[in-house]
């Protein structure tokens, strides 16, 4: 097999587990097969943690959030062993990507996946969530310089509004300029911005919201037709 077969071949890969992993939806599973009463059915229509939490609260959200974590650590660290036996070709040495650098590319590259995987499952008719708490979980994994901007901001934001759909799109939009700050290639900043594109996509419905003054804030108390 040639060595450009085996470097497509290795991105496919890594590709195909991360959108898996992102399609192992918390919300949908536990509300669907536990609860016996699917989370897209209220509120929001949106399968993700704010919903979920909206709607039926409990110690179940615990279970969602653990499972949007685990699936982006397996994707990414499934992402980062296969880059280990990514090669490049290139003949000068002095080009060579470091085993780091080129980690960090397999990181993106699993990230957009998995954001995708989590969004559009195919096993759940590609209705899933908004990939906050997994996109959280992948900017810690790639760089803790990146995490810092993309949470804080995000903490700081629903903390002081209550609008946790502001928060989102402060890490939406902010992780895609962080990254271009931290790792100035352009594949990164490609991978980047179709991540963070793909976040604030999916929060559009929020946008118009928060601009009519109709978004809903956030409450520990459950609510049962609430919007997210």
């Amino acid at each position: 097999m040639s060595l450009f077969v085996m470097q497509r071949l290795q991105f496919i890969i890594a590709a195909v587990i991360a959108y898996f992993c992102g399609c192992f939806n918390g919300a949908v599973i536990v509300s669907k097969y536990i609860l016996r009463d699917d989370v897209r059915n209220h509120g929001s229509g949106n399968a993700g943690l704010t919903n979920f939490h909206r709607t039926f609260g409990g110690a179940l959200t615990l279970v969602v959030i653990l499972c949007d974590v685990l699936k982006a650590v397996v994707a990414l660290l499934a992402a980062v062993w296969l880059s280990r036996f990514y090669q490049t070709g290139i003949g000068i040495e002095a080009l060579q990507p470091s085993p780091e650098f080129t980690a960090i590319i397999f990181q993106y590259w699993a990230a957009l996946f998995c954001l995708l995987g989590h969004m559009f499952p195919c096993m759940f008719h590609f209705k899933g969530g908004k990939g906050i708490l997994s996109g959280g979980t992948i900017a810690i994994m790639i760089d803790w310089r990146i995490a810092l901007v993309v949470w804080g901001g995000f903490l700081v934001l629903a903390i002081l509004t209550r609008y946790v759909s502001l928060g989102s799109l402060w890490a939406g939009a902010s992780f895609p300029f962080v990254s271009w700050y931290q790792y100035p290639d352009i594949r990164i900043i490609i991978l980047a911005f179709l991540c963070g594109g793909l976040v604030v996509w999916q929060h559009r419905a929020n946008i118009k919201r928060l601009l009519n003054g109709t978004e809903n804030k956030f409450s520990l108390h459950k609510k049962k037709e609430g919007k997210t």
